[in-house]
């Protein structure tokens, strides 16, 4: 359960509701409190809630797909642009269309109004779970970049080196490693540096 995720870990969770219907935002708002969230913002149209949104910083937005002006889904693409948070989108109406846009601007989840407490609980685990774990995957697939581009360098300067000094693999890179020590830099540093020496 939501409230059991927020225990414990000293975090307060906080939530930005948006929709142009009162009386939805007040039931929303009730059962979000219900759930376990410290804070709920709210407001009622698009151009509010990406305003509200970069400049308070919610954990995570449900948001109403119809409304007038700014819709829900071009709003969550502001917000995205700017923010790595879930967003969840509420709607009475679901054509393909909207699905659509909605998987285009990677919305974390769709619920159908009227919204039930029951549906919502489930919902918004699951977004905030799949939303880490992407999350994640981003941040290891940057490292894996990173230690490809790494390894890229160091071989090249480790050729440059084989081929000016005539030494061996092994040499060169030991080479290297006691000029990182020494300098207290990193190998891709060294690297760097014997690429622009040539």
């Amino acid at each position: 359960m939501l409230i059991l995720c927020t225990e414990g870990n000293g975090m307060s969770k906080s939530i930005l509701i948006c929709d142009d219907e009162p009386i939805i935002r007040m039931n929303l708002k009730t059962m979000l409190f219900d759930l376990g969230f410290d804070e709920v913002m709210e407001c009622a149209d698009g151009k509010s809630a990406v305003e509200m949104a970069l400049g308070r910083f919610p954990d995570m937005v449900v948001m109403d797909v119809s409304m007038p002006g700014m819709d829900g889904i071009s709003a969550a693409e502001e917000i995205r642009k700017k923010l790595k948070i879930p967003i969840m989108l509420l709607t009475s109406v679901c054509d393909g269309a909207t699905v659509k846009r909605a998987l285009a601007s990677k919305i974390a989840a769709f619920l159908t109004k009227p919204l039930r407490q029951q549906e919502l609980l489930p919902a918004i685990e699951i977004a905030l779970q799949h939303f880490e774990e992407i999350e994640d995957l981003k941040e290891k697939i940057d490292d894996l970049r990173e230690i490809i581009e790494n390894r890229k360098i160091i071989e090249k300067a480790k050729g440059i080196l084989m081929e000016k000094n005539q030494l061996s693999e092994a040499e060169a890179y030991r080479f290297m490693q006691k000029d990182a020590m020494d300098r207290r830099k990193t190998l891709r540093q060294v690297a760097e540096r014997i690429l622009k020496e040539g």
